[in-house]
């Protein structure tokens, strides 16, 4: 049977150490590169639909745009597309060990979520979001981690704007975020639909705690540091 192709849309949510947020969290939305075209327009056709143009984000959820991200999740929940996402409460973290840096664990978190993703009967192309100047610096750390897997054949930077399932993870991992703060009675003034959007993933799975790894179309792992 021929290897299949799979592009990896990776992002990430309140991941440096001292940004006041108590957790990090890496993702990314798999999909199968023949789906790639016709989700790309299925997704485009529910933006039309409700006169939206802009980016897809989570900051963008509140009560006038609820109806077209709840459609968007159900979407995600309709096709073969898939979504990992490995969770770190950073309070656990000690930036006093000194074998590695906050740096070297980034890296590693990293690691975790690409290890677990692929099978090496595939091939994978990884896009990962700009987010600075040091971006460049980051794919060629993130290449070097990952040299040993044969599968994952191409990694590049992209910025978010330029791809809905970039986008499409954001959504994800600010739900999950936002539940995670929810339950540790973190937020304030919570915003209705935001938690509306929460409650329609938890209609389809669970965000609280780590996935079998038999789960593969909603997959997180929680990783324990103490």
């Amino acid at each position: 049977m021929a290897n299949k192709t799979f592009n990896i849309y990776c992002d990430e949510s309140t991941h440096m150490i001292h940004d006041g947020h108590p957790f990090m969290i890496l993702a990314y939305v798999s999909i199968a590169y023949p789906q790639i075209k016709m989700a790309k327009e299925q997704i485009k056709s529910i933006k039309a639909k409700y006169h939206y143009d802009g980016e897809l984000k989570w900051t963008n959820v509140h009560e006038a745009t609820y109806p077209m991200y709840k459609e968007i999740v159900e979407y995600f929940f309709m096709t073969d597309m898939k979504f990992r996402a490995v969770i770190i409460d950073k309070s656990q973290i000690d930036e006093n060990r000194p074998d590695y840096t906050f740096n070297d664990f980034y890296f590693r978190m990293y690691y975790q979520l690409l290890h677990q993703g692929s099978d090496l009967e595939n091939n994978y192309n990884v896009y990962f979001d700009i987010k600075d100047t040091c971006s460049h610096l980051k794919l060629h750390k993130l290449q070097e981690i990952l040299h040993w897997n044969t599968a994952i054949r191409h990694f590049q930077f992209m910025r978010s704007h330029e791809s809905c399932f970039m986008q499409l993870a954001d959504i994800l991992m600010g739900a999950i975020n936002y539940n995670l703060r929810m339950e540790q009675g973190d937020i304030e003034g919570k915003v209705l639909a935001k938690k509306k959007i929460v409650d329609r993933l938890k209609e389809h799975t669970n965000i609280s705690r780590t996935s079998p790894l038999s789960n593969k179309k909603f997959n997180l792992f929680f990783i324990s540091l103490q």
